[in-house]
């Protein structure tokens, strides 16, 4: 086993908890620790994830909280070095804790990594890291370059998802943690599988309004923290804005064909 504990948000997710639990299970190298984390479910999902109960730890919160909040409520509960999350309707790579923690313990600078990610499942087997890229706080104002199902972080960082923040909050720490100064990595190999595209269907990021607007507040509260000055700020908002309004035109264009 290795010293790592995954931590699963699950809401609604009676469909999807199996999979990705058991793409958990058929990692090269297993977790020390896997966190279920029930954010007040109320599909059936509880009586689901009992039956998991065996394989892992379990939080049940009393009420739907967000993904925000039951991430935390995992990695506080978490007592492995590295903590990776995955999210219930995705899964990973078999080898992708294996080389993800290699990577990482060999860079010891480095507090917290991502990686690519396929859509619908593997396509290709992956025997090693490519290419590492030390992502700025520059790079991720152009674009968020980390899903969470592919991060792995130091266990013992300061900083936390902001409890109760639904839309942008994994944005929202990734840019906290660069902007302390923290090093993290984009490794280029594609260890995750996500089920839906990263915006437009299912779940939260359907709702393209909404995101646009957790990111403008990521932005805002940045601001507020003094980590973000006032150009910066205001040249990371103009640029947002554009993306989303490119995402609309994409999105209606694709609409009409």
């Amino acid at each position: 086993m290795v010293p790592v504990s995954v931590v699963i948000p699950c809401f609604c997710c009676a469909a999807t908890i199996g999979r990705a639990l058991d793409s958990v299970l058929r990692q090269s190298r297993p977790p020390a620790e896997i966190i279920l984390v029930d954010d007040g479910s109320n599909d059936g999902s509880a009586p689901a994830i009992s039956k998991l109960h065996g394989l892992s730890k379990t939080i049940r919160l009393e009420r739907n909280l967000g993904p925000a909040s039951a991430r935390n409520a995992g990695w506080n509960a978490a007592t492995q070095d590295y903590v990776a999350f995955l999210d219930a309707d995705d899964a990973w790579h078999p080898r992708k804790l294996e080389l993800q923690l290699e990577w990482m313990r060999a860079h010891p600078d480095a507090v917290m990594t991502g990686h690519a990610y396929v859509l619908g499942g593997i396509k290709s087997e992956v025997t090693s890291i490519g290419r590492a890229t030390r992502v700025t706080a520059r790079m991720l104002f152009l674009s968020n370059r980390f899903t969470t199902p592919s991060v792995m972080l130091r266990r013992t960082l300061p900083q936390r998802f902001r409890d109760g923040k639904r839309y942008s909050e994994d944005y929202l720490l990734w840019l906290e943690i660069v902007l302390s100064g923290a090093q993290a990595y984009y490794l280029d190999a594609p260890l995750a599988v996500l089920f839906k595209p990263a915006y437009g269907a299912g779940g939260l990021s359907a709702e393209l309004w909404k995101m646009q607007a957790g990111e403008l507040d990521t932005l805002a509260r940045l601001r507020r923290l003094r980590l973000l000055g006032l150009t910066a700020y205001l040249a990371a908002s103009a640029w947002s804005c554009l993306k989303f309004g490119r995402r609309l035109l994409r999105g209606a264009w694709q609409a009409r064909a």
